[in-house]
């Protein structure tokens, strides 16, 4: 009974620390051999590709645009791609050269480690190095207890952060990832976020490193980064993966090629394998299947052939007419398509206004449309104030009509 009871425990505590594991992940991959093939599959691809992550989303970091997707906007575990936000909560909210003494908590958590000991010297700015290239669980607690003195009150910075950047279908509950219920995220949020953190210059520098010696008690480690695709695929410059039996194999990618930069996320992958075919896949029908159109200059082509044709007349005020402007900054300059997608752009505007017209009266738009989409959206204001005419300047003008005659 007792050898029984034994057997029961150890296997008990065998699944637990199973499903708790993340990024331990000794599948080893052929990272040429599944380049090649992808690359191959991907030159003759128009239609969308047929990945089997359960969710996936690639978009255009400019317009934020989606140019693939798959169950993107579905709520799922996000393992350790959750430290893209632990990042920036620890970037935004402390001085990386701090030095941090390791806790019995954050030394003794699961998982996939730095290998922090209670006790220990660290700066914060080497935690980070730790927590973003080989995952450290460890360093992902410590930099939480640090900032938001445990995990409940650097949770509430994190989501604070995501309601801020409009990340409505995202909750966190640990800095680490570390299944949980009540924490998920969708393909595309991950996406938004990814896109804000790698405006942060120290995040991307962090995440493009292969490779990083720090400190820790004044001694080198030598760390390694956990994405595969870095400095594999061509562009690639970040951003991080994760894995847990709830969430599956997970991969954020940064790429840019010739001056394009897309994110693209796989989640919920069987694999490492898949993982990394499904996010070659995808990046590259991506880049084989869109180029850039300078929207932009489309736009301002367009209106100015419009205003070579039309006014809005101003009945009653010192001035007859005026020509409108567009009141806001362009939101991007480039904007993706594909060949066969026909962009049309059009411009709506009052013809008449009675005197007096204030300053940046809105009078119009102009719509961008991809086909039936509506993807911009710009306001037509009028670019001075106009004033009603006197009767003093009535007179004047009976009188020059007087004197014509």
């Amino acid at each position: 009974m007792l050898k029984k009871i034994s057997t029961l425990f150890i296997l008990v505590a065998l699944i637990t620390t199973t499903c708790f594991a993340d990024d331990i992940d000794t599948e080893q991959i052929n990272i040429n051999q599944i380049y090649t093939e992808e690359i191959q599959a991907s030159a003759s691809v128009v239609d969308k590709p047929k990945i089997n992550s359960r969710y996936a989303v690639v978009i255009d970091r400019e317009s934020k645009r989606i140019l693939y997707g798959k169950n993107s906007n579905e709520k799922t575990a996000m393992a350790s791609t959750t430290k893209i936000m632990t990042a920036i909560i620890a970037l935004e909210n402390s001085k990386l050269e701090e030095e941090i003494i390791v806790s019995n908590r954050a030394a003794n958590i699961g998982g996939s480690r730095l290998g922090l000991e209670t006790g220990d010297k660290v700066s914060m700015n080497d935690l980070l190095y730790g927590l973003m290239l080989c995952s450290g669980n460890d360093a992902a607690v410590q930099i939480a207890e640090t900032i938001g003195g445990d995990y409940k009150g650097f949770a509430v910075l994190m989501n604070k952060k995501a309601k801020e950047l409009g990340l409505n279908n995202t909750h966190f509950v640990t800095p680490h990832g570390l299944d949980d219920k009540e924490h998920y995220t969708t393909a595309y949020e991950l996406a938004i976020l990814t896109d804000y953190a790698l405006k942060n210059k120290k995040f991307s520098e962090i995440v493009s490193c292969k490779t990083k010696t720090i400190l820790i008690n004044g001694k080198q480690r030598e760390l390694y980064n956990t994405n595969e695709l870095l400095g594999n695929l061509e562009g690639i410059n970040g951003v991080k993966t994760g894995f847990t039996n709830n969430a599956g194999r997970c991969l954020v990618t940064s790429c840019t090629r010739n001056g394009k930069n897309i994110i693209s996320v796989v989640l919920g992958a069987d694999s490492k394998k898949i993982r990394t075919k499904d996010s070659i896949q995808i990046i590259e029908y991506t880049y084989a299947n869109y180029s850039e159109m300078d929207l932009k200059k489309k736009v301002e082509k367009a209106f100015e052939a419009w205003q070579q044709e039309n006014k809005i007349e101003i009945i009653k005020g010192k001035q007859e007419s005026i020509l409108p402007k567009i009141e806001e900054e362009f939101p991007y300059e480039n904007y993706p398509v594909k060949e066969e997608e026909q962009i049309t752009i059009e411009i709506n505007c009052e013809g008449k206004l009675e005197a007096p017209v204030e300053k940046n009266r809105k009078v119009g738009n102009i719509v961008v449309k991809n086909k039936e989409q509506e993807i911009l959206n710009l306001s037509l204001v009028t670019p001075i104030s106009v004033k009603k005419k006197d009767e003093w300047e009535y007179w004047k003008e009976l009188w020059k009509a007087y004197l014509i005659k």
